[in-house]
């Protein structure tokens, strides 16, 4: 262990996220909200000091990160910057209370989109951008940011990015771990642009194309109108919301592959093509069951809002156009399959993965085949390579650590009051990191509602959804801390 490396990169991280709270001061000038600027000077100024300090204390250690290092680190880093970003919420009285305040803010890094306010509106322009904006510095990862902007934290970078980015494998596309972060954050701008620029020729002004598109790219779910992306009623807005939660939702190797003239290996990815099926086989199943109930009067209606949330779901962002707690049962039970299954791995969506799940399934296939061929030799087989058996055996454990994972957050969230389906719901959408839910959690409800000692227990669990279990859970086991 380098406990002085790990304090060194999480101040190096800390100086990182107060700087961009510069952003949210520009906001603020522009539409004169001058009262809402000391909150953020004070935190960036405090954060920024005591950052430094540490930086310069742990200046004399060696430039070794190991694997352990590189989970604590990343454990640590998501709560110190939840921690820090929920200050300027707090001290400006937008959210009085520090607990609702830290939950809204890990909420928004982590991506989960699950929020404790009642009059979103009510906010000033700056706290809605700041709340918007760590959706964004989440979705991509804020350490993988760190290891673009810092080459210095190219030692051990591959161990940070491993510990932080979703998914059962990390690639590597450019020979430099650092090369890699900057090309993903370029992608990731270039998203940013392209989805702001539709969304203003839709009629959206520039702060709400930009805050709808930092929830949108991140799969976040966070927006500035109470009533989400149903608040306009356009159906081009849908249209371009839908397009866009599904790229966020793909392996962002891909696209570096695409630009790069590779696209025949992105034609042969097993994943992406499942991930595609997966939604247009539940789009289509949503969209006709809420036609034939005659929830919407067109099935093009029908088919816009079905696919728009069953995209929403699938990718975990959270956006709501209409309440789906009134929509039929059928179409409740495939949202809520689709809880179960996430985005793909290296997106900025959460949940389990498509990629886990298709191996999960050919090993049960596999499994089959050797029932009836005990002889023959079988195994698991994805983009037409062959999968490691100790990546197999990673995948099963991660499901079953999943879904005891949602078992114990359903029983600390039961112990609230909160009624099975509501219990169970909560548990599934903040460790999958997805927002909205069923019952009092619902498309049109919060979270607010629930007692501090929840809140504060959903914190922790929204970081295990976004740092994939593994992360976090591996710090309380006693092996990891010894030598």
């Amino acid at each position: 262990m380098n406990p002085k490396l790990v304090v060194r990169i999480v101040a190096v991280l800390l100086l990182v996220v107060s700087s961009f709270m510069i952003l949210p001061i520009v906001v603020a000038l522009y539409y004169r909200e001058h009262g809402q600027i000391p909150s953020f000077v004070v935190t960036m100024l405090a954060t920024m000091v005591l950052a430094l300090v540490a930086f310069v204390l742990t200046s004399k250690t060696s430039q070794h990160l190991g694997t352990r290092d590189g989970f604590l680190m990343v454990t640590l880093s998501w709560m110190a910057a939840a921690a820090v970003g929920a200050m300027p919420f707090y001290l400006s009285g937008s959210i009085p209370r520090y607990v609702d305040a830290f939950f809204e803010t890990m909420s928004g890094f982590s991506t989960t989109g699950a929020t404790i306010l009642t009059d979103i509106e009510a906010l000033p322009h700056a706290m809605l951008f700041w709340r918007s904006f760590t959706h964004w510095l989440g979705g991509m990862g804020i350490i993988v940011l760190t290891v673009a902007i810092f080459p210095i934290l190219g030692v051990g970078g591959l161990q940070l990015i491993k510990a932080e980015v979703p998914g059962p494998a990390v690639d590597k596309i450019t020979p430099k771990i650092t090369e890699t972060a900057k090309t993903l954050w370029l992608i990731y701008l270039a998203l940013t642009a392209a989805q702001t620029i539709l969304l203003m020729l839709g009629g959206l002004n520039l702060f709400e194309g930009l805050t709808h598109t930092f929830g949108t790219l991140a799969t976040g779910g966070f927006h500035p109108k109470s009533d989400s992306v149903g608040h306009y009623g356009s159906s081009y807005i849908n249209i371009v919301t839908t397009v866009f939660m599904l790229m966020a939702g793909v392996n962002f190797i891909l696209y570096f592959k695409t630009v790069t003239g590779r696209f025949w290996s992105v034609t042969r990815d097993t994943e992406l093509k499942t991930y595609l099926g997966v939604f247009g086989i539940t789009a289509l199943g949503v969209s006709i069951a809420l036609w034939v109930h005659g929830t919407y009067a067109t099935l093009a209606e029908s088919i816009e809002h079905g696919a728009f949330q069953v995209a929403s779901i699938l990718t975990t962002t959270g956006y709501v156009t209409a309440d789906f707690n009134a929509w039929p049962p059928p179409a409740q039970t495939l949202l809520l399959v689709m809880m179960f299954v996430g985005g793909c791995s290296g997106s900025t969506g959460g949940g389990v993965k498509i990629v886990r799940v298709v191996t999960l399934v050919k090993l049960a296939i596999s499994e089959m085949k050797y029932l009836l061929h005990p002889r023959g030799v079988f195994g698991v087989r994805l983009s037409g390579v062959p999968v490691r058996k100790d990546v197999v055996y990673s995948v099963a454990g991660f499901i079953v650590l999943y879904l005891m994972s949602v078992l114990m957050v359903t029983i600390v969230v039961g112990s609230s009051g909160a009624d099975l389906v509501s219990a169970f719901s909560t548990a599934l959408a903040t460790l999958g990191n997805i927002g909205p839910g069923f019952g009092i959690i619902g498309a049109v409800e919060n979270y607010a509602h629930y007692p501090d000692y929840i809140k504060w227990f959903l914190g922790v669990v929204m970081v295990m959804g976004r740092l994939e279990i593994f992360t976090v859970i591996v710090l309380f086991t006693p092996r990891f801390w010894k030598p």
